[in-house]
């Protein structure tokens, strides 16, 4: 049985996954209007891979006999008007998340809830990556994306990313 305190957070993230994804399905159709069919892959891949996380977050409740409770998901409210703005809030919005989840371990290790510290810590890993990975579109974009043929290169690299479901057994 969870506590009811990481309960209750375990469910707030679950919540800030699912508006993850609907943030980034914003971003992939702002790339979509821009004719940048390839940030557009990037963020729709994004989006499943937040959806995937929720999905996690569900059946580690569920299986911990913890309620899910589901939350209104707020409309993204992320001015975008240049092709760095999306990026650029990707990757705040991922420094949110970590620190979401870290709040999280936090209450976990308060409770000495060592199977939730475990859950979390394929999270704690995956927030790295994405974080490393906003980071790095972001400078790609500020060397590449001034120049036409250049982001037309960016472009087709995140064209070819693929999606890949998280390998966390619960």
């Amino acid at each position: 049985m969870l506590n009811e305190k990481v309960a209750q957070l375990l469910n707030e993230q679950v919540n800030a996954e699912l508006y993850s994804a609907y943030l980034y399905l914003h971003f992939a159709n702002f790339y979509v209007e821009q004719g940048l069919d390839g940030f557009a892959n990037w963020y729709q891949i994004q989006a499943q891979e937040e959806r995937d996380h929720a999905m996690l977050f569900i059946k580690y409740m569920q299986n911990n006999d913890a309620k899910v409770t589901y939350e209104e998901i707020k409309k993204p409210n992320v001015p975008l008007n240049a092709n760095a703005d999306a990026l650029v809030a990707g990757l705040a919005h991922e420094r949110h998340v970590t620190a979401l989840i870290n709040n999280i371990y936090e209450a976990a290790h308060s409770e000495k809830d060592f199977r939730t510290m475990q859950f979390l810590d394929w999270f704690i890993k995956e927030q790295g990556e994405e974080e490393t990975n906003a980071s790095d579109l972001i400078k790609k974009l500020e060397l590449f994306g001034s120049d036409p043929k250049s982001l037309y290169m960016l472009n087709q690299e995140l064209a070819s990313r693929t999606y890949s479901a998280p390998s966390l057994t619960l």
